[in-house]
């Protein structure tokens, strides 16, 4: 007898962006993180910390930092749900709006953890292919419990329109997660589509506009029924003391966030043109990275160069995305230092 699951033993886990260990030289573009501080609000809130906190369980409703998150969407407290980052959200989602029988939709390319939390599940996937433009096919007829919608997308960076999403989630007959990690770089959001649908839930993170990817702190709107359902099968303190307290430090401080996010779509904007001159077709992107195909190297070659020159991007292997690479927006020199290795590769 096996000790482990055979659909565990037969399936692909999910494989994040290398992390470097400790290599200060390395200039890091490949898993989309912020490259600005947080708000000063959370050092000072680091500061306050008194470790006797540690001693007792935290809140297990975060009650301070969903009534903030509430204030913030103009809903009510029963329309929140947070979690250890956006992934937990995701994977309670598999878990509380699908049956053993059940499926789950999602788009492909698309973020790459759907499939692996349907593989946990043991649950059908059906992925849809995007349309030759890269924009979601949204379908008439999905026959699934759950669908994933990133948007903007990743990696394609991106962004849908809001009639197409609204026409689709009014159609739709299970729970759509309208996965929004990186709408605070784009020109809209879909928050209200949730808040005023039965079965839409927007999932946010603080870890790309924050600059707390580290912190790991995700969050859900919608309907007071589908959170509740969240909320009863979640870990029983899925959030220690540490993180509601600065979490909430973050979401208080939202001048310094959206600054930092002008900030990135300024360098983003020029660094689009400069790869449009090295012969790069840029997809116009939404996000904080672009989904860029070279014309005079490979991806992979370029990929490849790169590492050995300790600046990191992404390459996605595969029939839809292997002719392109993946490039976080990082500090205007870090862009300053890639396009400079660039147009030695692409001349």
């Amino acid at each position: 007898m096996s000790l482990i699951r055979q659909s565990v033993v037969d399936m692909k886990g999910y494989t994040p962006g290398e992390q470097p260990q400790g290599d200060a030289r390395v200039i890091k573009l490949n898993t989309n993180e912020n490259p600005y501080p947080p708000s000063l609000h959370v050092d000072e809130a680091m500061r306050t910390i008194d470790s006797s906190i540690l001693r007792k369980y935290p809140d297990p409703l975060s009650i301070k930092l969903r009534t903030a998150i509430a204030d913030l969407h103009d809903c009510t407290i029963d329309n929140v749900f947070v979690g250890n980052g956006a992934d937990e959200l995701l994977a309670l989602c598999t878990r509380a709006f699908v049956e053993n029988d059940g499926s789950v939709g999602y788009f492909e390319p698309s973020y790459s953890l759907y499939p692996v939390l349907c593989d946990i599940r043991g649950v059908a996937k059906m992925p849809i292919e995007l349309d030759d433009n890269l924009s979601s096919p949204m379908p008439t007829n999905a026959d699934c419990s759950l669908f994933f919608v990133t948007n903007p997308n990743a990696p394609t960076s991106v962004l849908d329109s809001r009639s197409n999403v609204e026409r689709f989630c009014s159609n739709f007959k299970g729970v759509v997660v309208l996965d929004e990690a990186y709408v605070d770089f784009s020109d809209h959001n879909c928050m209200d589509i949730a808040l005023k649908s039965k079965n839409v839930l927007v999932a946010r993170t603080l870890s790309k506009s924050y600059s707390m990817a580290g912190l790991r702190l995700g969050y859900a709107v919608g309907d007071a029924m589908l959170i509740e359902a969240l909320n009863k099968i979640k870990d029983s303190y899925n959030l220690n003391a540490i993180t509601q307290k600065l979490a909430l430090a973050a979401i208080l401080d939202q001048d310094h966030m959206l600054a930092n996010v002008e900030r990135i779509k300024t360098t983003r904007t020029r660094f689009v043109g400069e790869l449009k001159e090295l012969g790069f077709m840029v997809v116009p992107s939404q996000t904080n990275f672009i989904w860029a195909k070279p014309s005079r190297i490979s991806a992979k070659e370029i990929y490849d160069e790169l590492y050995k020159r300790r600046i990191l991007i992404r390459y996605f292997p595969g029939k839809n995305t292997g002719d392109f690479v993946r490039i976080t927006i990082g500090t205007d020199e870090e862009m300053d230092e890639l396009l400079s290795v660039l147009r030695k590769l692409c001349i």
